[in-house]
């Protein structure tokens, strides 16, 4: 109570110093901001009035329930040993004047005192003989909001390693210079002969701002009476369409064909580098080999080395249960110190970076080709030099539109982005292993 006053007294004061000064103002734009605080204050002053005035009221209620028990002489210590039959209405019941979610709705969001104390009393009412276990059906069931689970995505481990860059404010397309034809030197054969002339030309690499983008119709009673404390609806459903965002975007990384509005993926660009696993049945022995031939690939033809290996995790727990010819196993845990191994890693990782094969970091991503070959059910090894891509991109926009469907009460919600992917700037810093070998593993 103490603390309401203090507040209603400040606001008070701030209030009529605003009054004093406006007295000798002409109308203008300072005059407006003074008056639109001036009512703002007015509003909260009269909210915190009625709060004071409530507890007053139970205040003045305890001091009468205090004066009444000290004249019939009742004392704390006495029991009464008499059984008293109390037949007293629920406070919540059906066709009764309160109800419990309205209350609820508006003791968290608009701050009803007497709301929240129906809900106090109706906590604290003590009912005998039987208990919720009894009647499950007629407990209002506390839903844990706060751990709601969202779906499950294949989340975002190659977008999180490529390299970023803010898209240009106007334009549809990044157009960047490829160095396609370079100088040469060469031994002067004699003295004053011509040295060697070869004249640099370049390859103009167009690359298309992409639109990615998500909505939901959303009904207004979902969004104004849905969620609970600490739990907007709204929040959800906007995460989950920014989550579908960049999900989608990373498995476009890969995959996207560059049209229909599409990035260009990295499967898509020209010129890359291939190994082929063939193999009817597959083993981790026999896949190292290509992995060693896959990076040597990027290193002979970018002449620079790989950065990373993409895979998808199945391929991952595939390796890590690797053994050699005495099954000892070729990947460990860092952890153990090995010696010798092919590689180290955590076989429960995921995203990001899991492990390393022949000293290359390893990256799992679920958005990484799983249906290619003849029986659909080949997935792709990458080795990519990361620093070689660039893929340039807006901050994620986030829009409500209220009139769109306002007949209906429907209010429609939008993520949606824009972002251009320069995967084909060194084709020969990318290189792929696919084959039957790298058909669904067994285990």
């Amino acid at each position: 109570m103490k603390k309401l006053i203090e507040q209603r007294d400040s606001k008070a004061e701030e209030l009529n110093s605003l009054v004093v000064e406006m007295e000798d103002m002409s109308e203008g734009e300072d005059f407006d901001k003074k008056l639109e605080r001036s009512n703002e204050l007015l509003s909260e002053i009269k909210e915190l009035d009625e709060k004071i005035s409530d507890g007053e009221e139970m205040r003045k209620t305890l001091k009468e329930v205090e004066e009444s028990r000290s004249e019939l002489g009742v004392d704390e210590e006495v029991i009464n040993d008499t059984p008293v039959e109390v037949n007293e209405p629920d406070l919540y019941r059906e066709g009764g004047e309160h109800s419990f979610f309205t209350d609820a709705y508006r003791a968290q969001f608009l701050g009803d005192s007497k709301a929240q104390k129906r809900l106090n009393d109706h906590q604290s009412h003590e009912s005998r003989d039987i208990g919720t276990s009894a009647l499950t059906g007629m407990v209002v069931p506390q839903y844990l909001l706060n751990d709601y689970a969202p779906i499950a995505r294949a989340g975002t481990g190659f977008y999180n390693a490529v390299p970023k860059r803010d898209l240009p404010e106007f334009g549809n397309q990044i157009q960047i210079s490829r160095i396609t034809t370079g100088s040469e030197a060469a031994a002067q054969a004699t003295e004053n002969s011509a040295v060697q002339e070869t004249n640099i030309d370049d390859t103009l690499l167009t690359v298309n701002v992409n639109t990615i983008a998500g909505q939901q119709d959303v009904s207004k009673q979902l969004l104004e009476r849905g969620g609970g404390p600490g739990v907007d609806v709204e929040s959800v459903i906007f995460g989950d369409l920014a989550a579908a965002y960049y999900s989608k975007l990373d498995e476009y990384l890969f995959s996207g064909t560059g049209a229909n509005g599409q990035p260009l993926g990295l499967i898509q660009v020209g010129g890359i580098g291939t190994v082929t696993y063939t193999d009817a049945s597959p083993t981790v022995a026999e896949l190292m080999p290509k992995i060693a031939d896959l990076l040597q690939g990027v290193n002979s033809d970018r002449f620079a080395p790989a950065s990373a290996i993409l895979m998808h995790p199945r391929r991952w727990g595939f390796i890590t249960a690797g053994v050699d010819g005495n099954s000892r196993p070729l990947v460990l845990p860092a952890g153990n110190a090995p010696s010798n191994a092919q590689g180290v890693g955590e076989a429960a990782a995921y995203g990001n970076v899991v492990g390393s094969l022949m000293g290359v970091p390893v990256i799992t991503d679920a958005n990484v080709q799983t249906n290619t070959g003849a029986g659909n059910n080949e997935d792709l090894i990458y080795a990519v030099k990361m620093d070689d891509l660039i893929l340039w991109e807006s901050p994620l926009f986030q829009a409500k539109f209220e009139e769109t469907n306002a007949g209906s009460l429907t209010t429609k919600i939008v993520v949606y982005g824009y972002a251009a992917f320069g995967s084909g700037r060194y084709p020969a810093g990318i290189s792929y292993i696919g084959g039957t070998g790298n058909v669904t593993p067994t285990f």
